[in-house]
């Protein structure tokens, strides 16, 4: 098997934890010697038990909306430089799997006990061709599963027999792609640029100009599926779009969302569609200028999608459902503090997750609480009630939590960068 550079995000998280190296830690237990039980302590401000996972430099976890659990739950997949690592999500002891130069840990599989990968050779960009592979979680066994011409693999649907992504088919203009590009050793992008009077801006002001420049390229993209018994890629749809955010029904193996990428307040972002190209559907229509809506993901019934939306940008802030069978839809509205960077949704469907932000620092539960009895045809308003878990007051929010349930609902598990380094972690949830 071919060897091939960390993932960009590999290498932000070690770019993190060197920038951050002299940050004051707060106070906790010292890292476990190899193969002993991990480091827990109880949070002081919560009372919640917390496990140390994995802290070794360029730890990297799953982001928020890709599975890192086997179908049975007992194990959790995530990245290190070394290769793939599982952890038991009953002791929390970790092993190595499979020790290579993995360019991107994808997903665990929803059927099989694999973990999904791609390798890249040295020479390649991000975005460029690649390698997908399957690898035994218990046996260490791995599999070919495609060559790709380009672009990045995202999601995997239900039954496991495909898998979905997209690529350019023509690259942007050079300046584009060059601030899009994240630097091999840092992994930061290349943002810069000046405002109307030639100051320079700040970093997260360029990626807006950015972002922007990207969308009104109108770059030609494909949306494609592999079969994964066989390897065949078909193409699904074609769009000068932004394609971005692809992420299959958890129940419906042929129903895939998608995302106009770009500033929220300009695109209309969520979308389904059929893996056969057929039903592409918005499922969110602005109706507000400075309106967003973002950050989609599928509720467990996988009838139901689930996005934060801004009545405008910097508004009023809700938790919106909507079922794409009954046309139901549910807007809870999110308190300052209760402001996420991501939202998740529980095993059982009855709780949410959030990782936090600068007004309020918690990995937390959320109660979802109904104003008014349902109407048909009517959306159905509600708030959001905090069960704070996890205290993330050190964090910095540069290192995005990315938490995830696990599936017997008794953890969340995220990452923090909160004792000066990136770190996996997980929190016991209280009983309910």
């Amino acid at each position: 098997m071919p060897a091939s550079p960390l993932t960009r995000l590999t290498r932000l998280a070690l770019a993190l934890a060197l920038a951050t190296s002299g940050a004051v830690a707060p106070a906790a237990p010292a890292a476990a010697p190899a193969g002993a039980a991990p480091a827990s302590w109880l949070d002081t401000t919560t009372g919640q038990r917390i496990v140390r996972v994995d802290d070794s430099p360029g730890v990297y976890a799953l982001y928020f909306n890709y599975n890192p659990f086997t179908p049975q739950g007992d194990l959790m997949i995530y990245l290190t430089p070394e290769g793939i690592r599982v952890a038991d999500t009953k002791t929390w002891q970790t092993r190595l799997v499979l020790k290579a130069g993995v360019d991107r840990l994808l997903f665990a599989g929803p059927k099989s006990r694999s973990a999904y990968y791609t390798t890249r050779a040295t020479n390649v960009d991000d975005g460029g061709p690649s390698t997908v592979w399957a690898v035994d979680l218990d046996s260490g066994k791995t599999r070919r599963i495609a060559e790709l011409p380009g672009g990045r693999v995202m999601a995997i649907n239900a039954d496991e027999t495909l898998l979905a992504g997209v690529w350019e088919t023509s690259p942007p203009p050079p300046e584009i792609a060059r601030q899009g590009r994240r630097d091999p050793v840092t992994g930061s992008p290349a943002y810069a640029g000046v405002d109307k009077d030639g100051k320079p801006l700040s970093f997260a002001a360029a990626k807006g100009q950015w972002m922007a420049a990207r969308l009104a390229a109108r770059v030609p993209m494909e949306m494609y599926s592999v079969t994964i018994a066989t390897g065949e890629r078909k193409t699904i749809h074609r769009a000068t779009d932004w394609l971005n955010h692809l992420k299959f029904s958890p129940t419906d193996p042929a129903l895939l969302m998608f995302c106009h990428e770009g500033p929220w307040h300009e695109v209309d972002r969520i979308w389904t569609i059929r893996t056969d190209g057929s039903q592409l559907t918005k499922i969110h229509t602005r109706t507000m200028a400075g309106e967003i809506a973002g950050h989609e993901f599928w509720g467990r019934d996988g009838q139901t999608v689930w996005y934060d939306l801004q009545t405008p940008r910097g508004g009023v802030t809700w938790l919106t459902g909507r079922n794409l069978v009954t046309g139901e839809q549910w807007r809870y509205e999110v308190a300052r503090d209760q402001a996420s960077y991501h939202f998740m949704q529980s095993p059982d469907g009855q709780m949410f997750s959030g990782d936090g932000g600068n007004a309020g620092k918690w990995i937390s539960l959320l109660k979802p609480v109904l104003r008014e009895r349902p109407v048909p045809g009517l959306i159905t308003p509600g708030k959001l009630e905090s069960i704070r878990v996890a205290d993330l007051s050190r964090h910095d929010y540069t290192l995005e939590p990315n938490q995830h349930f696990t599936p017997d609902g008794k953890w969340l598990v995220y990452r923090s960068n909160l004792e000066g380094r990136p770190v996996i972690y997980a929190v016991e949830l209280p009983p309910r």
